[in-house]
């Protein structure tokens, strides 16, 4: 067994820890959980740190437990939120925790003889539970004033919003989760990000005042992006460890795009790569900043670990494409919706089939079918210069006619001016 506190506090992932947390994990292989609220029917970047902590418990040889919140997801938690979460249909949760579920066993090897994952889902023991049984069990162990002192309650009473009984009651909820796994399941710790930390204790109290238990409770540091914009966030929206909502190509782009700041902490938490393999790596990305060494390691192997090798080939080769004058022949092995895809954020412009039958000259294209130029005299001006390229070809001549011979996939037509800046006209 590896020692799971050192590994989580060399990493820079640990935040807090019960005392003897430590100690008990040393003394044998424990069940330990963490809880995800489907709140969408796929996890994000966002969850990334929760599903490595996970990771490095089983890993230690530890059983880790993934509680997927069927019941909880229909309350919502305050804790980190200005304003209450919109209340979800059962036939949501449900569709969102089959996502979930197919995510999840990416990640973690559920098949194990010993210390394999479990997945287990709260409305299991809420759903035939009344409010009477509740207040009664659970409720009457837990002080009005305990709970009121929690930072996350806190925040939202003095707030604009207030809060709502519903998630007022949210940490009795998580705490009594607590307690039926550490009673019927033998999970001695509960983990979580550092936010969840007043909700981890409270199922603590909950177990030594009912049942004289002890449970430990270990957190992790919040993960921040250098320039202070959040974290697994873009100008597009949150990046999803679903492919159909963020492609691998995205998804890539995301972790190769990260500030030589953030790569040097999210390659030691986003990965298992060692500590030795790690500061190799470092040595060669600071010998040579402009190859994005860390960038490209960390960006390689967290698409493979959450799509494919295959996946990771074509983000490759669309980014080969894009920004290092990949080959024609990529593109036209893609099809129409990869290819919309790669070019979603570019320009793009209609153009109809009708037109390009009898041809269309390169300045037209440039200034009328296209915004590659404001007229016609600096459409002349670009190809003069040789600064404009149709289709990865430089134009020759102002008078270069194009046709649907020069459509890609019979759909297409790639401008590109100078380096990075891409049109896409699409034939209809």
């Amino acid at each position: 067994m590896t020692n799971f506190v050192e590994e989580l506090r060399w990493r820079g992932m640990l935040h807090d820890i019960m005392p003897n947390t430590e100690e008990k994990l040393k003394e044998g292989m424990i069940s330990g959980y963490i809880g995800f609220d489907p709140t969408a029917d796929s996890l994000h970047v966002g969850h990334l740190t929760q599903i490595m902590t996970l990771i490095h418990f089983q890993k230690a040889g530890h059983k880790p437990y993934a509680l997927v919140g069927g019941a909880t997801g229909m309350v919502g938690d305050p804790s980190g939120k200005s304003d209450e979460r919109n209340l979800q249909t059962e036939e949501m949760i449900e569709h969102n925790l089959t996502g979930m579920k197919r995510q999840l066993a990416k990640f973690l090897k559920f098949e194990d003889a010993g210390n394999g994952a479990v997945m287990v889902n709260n409305a299991d023991w809420f759903k035939d539970m009344n409010l009477f049984t509740f207040i009664r069990d659970v409720g009457k162990h837990i002080t009005v004033n305990y709970m009121m002192a929690k930072d996350s309650v806190k925040r939202r009473l003095e707030g604009d919003s207030g809060l709502s009984f519903t998630e007022f009651c949210y940490q009795l909820i998580q705490g009594y989760d607590f307690y039926h796994l550490w009673k019927n399941n033998n999970c001695l710790i509960q983990m979580g990000g550092s936010d969840q930390w007043g909700n981890i204790v409270t199922g603590t109290e909950l177990i030594r005042r009912k049942d004289s238990g002890t449970a430990y409770a270990i957190t992790t540091q919040l993960i921040k992006k250098a320039d202070g914009t959040k974290f697994g966030k873009t100008e597009s929206g949150a990046i999803w460890l679903d492919a159909e909502k963020t492609s691998p190509y995205k998804f890539y782009q995301f972790w190769l795009n990260a500030s030589d700041d953030d790569v040097k902490k999210w390659i030691r938490i986003f990965t298992l790569k060692s500590k030795e393999e790690i500061e190799s790596l470092e040595v060669a990305h600071d010998a040579a900043p402009h190859l994005r060494v860390l960038q490209k390691a960390l960006a390689e192997d967290i698409t493979v670990k959450t799509h494919s090798v295959e996946a990771l080939e074509t983000a490759i080769k669309t980014s080969e494409f894009l920004f290092a004058n990949g080959t024609l022949d990529f593109l036209k092995s893609l099809t129409v919706a990869q290819v919309l895809e790669m070019f979603e954020g570019i320009p793009q412009f209609i153009i109809h089939k009708e037109e390009l039958e009898s041809g269309i000259d390169a300045a037209t294209i440039l200034a009328e079918k296209s915004s590659v130029a404001s007229s016609k005299g600096e459409a002349k001006k670009l190809i003069q210069g040789g600064g404009v390229s149709v289709n990865r070809e430089k134009i020759s001549e102002v008078n270069q006619v194009y046709k649907t011979a020069d459509l890609i996939n019979d759909k297409f037509i790639v401008i590109q001016k100078g380096k990075k800046s891409y049109f896409l006209l699409i034939a209809e």
